[in-house]
């Protein structure tokens, strides 16, 4: 798992400047995405735990967003130059170096994760690592939500992203992965995205269960 995660940090290194600029203001033209991060941001607020990761942070807009909505948020990237670039954006909330395989959180300590395209230039197969990471820091209730280029074929198919290769996913296929790591998928949301591939942008929000 290393060597893809080294090489994924090492291409954000390089664009850490172009890829803030591009997605400061994304969610503006992204009213469905905005909107699932608003239902995230108020069922963690439900669950009385208002801690959450934003893991895959980039340059932080989304952990700054998670804060105006009323959490206690911080972020995460494997990209030392993308968690330097949210540290001096956002100078008021905390941003540490972390791989997604190992997030530096206790066990059952958060209200919610929101992983927002951040797994998709993980392999398929240490895709499940991942979620049961995501599982082991989320509390009795705590809510996650991951967002992912969807395929409509019975396979994830790789591709070649802008920064590092990358993997769109059947959406069934993907919230069996969430069920096999012992969440309940409470809502899912599928659009068709202004992009030139034609993959689906996906939203699945699932919860841990309370016992």
């Amino acid at each position: 798992m290393a060597g893809h995660q080294d090489r994924t940090g090492a291409a954000y290194d390089e664009v850490v400047e172009l890829y803030a600029s591009l997605f400061a203001d994304r969610l503006e033209k992204q009213p469905f995405a905005r909107a699932m991060i608003g239902t995230f941001a108020e069922l963690v607020r439900g669950t009385g735990n208002l801690r959450a990761a934003d893991v895959g942070c980039g340059p932080g807009h989304l952990t700054a967003m998670l804060h105006d909505l009323g959490l206690a948020p911080f972020g995460l990237d494997l990209s030392p130059g993308m968690v330097d670039h949210a540290r001096r954006a956002h100078p008021a909330l905390r941003f540490d170096e972390a791989r997604m395989e190992a997030l530096p959180v206790g066990d059952r300590a958060l209200g919610g994760v929101l992983a927002h395209y951040s797994m998709i230039h993980t392999p398929p197969g240490e895709l499940p690592a991942l979620l049961d990471e995501q599982v082991r820091v989320l509390a009795p209730g705590g809510v996650l939500l991951v967002s992912f280029f969807g395929n409509e074929g019975p396979e994830p198919v790789r591709f070649d992203h802008k920064v590092a290769p990358a993997y769109c996913w059947p959406v069934d296929r993907f919230a069996g992965l969430l069920a096999g790591a012992g969440l309940v998928t409470v809502a899912r949301l599928l659009h068709d995205p202004a992009s030139e591939r034609g993959f689906l942008d996906a939203h699945l929000l699932a919860r841990r269960p309370p016992v």
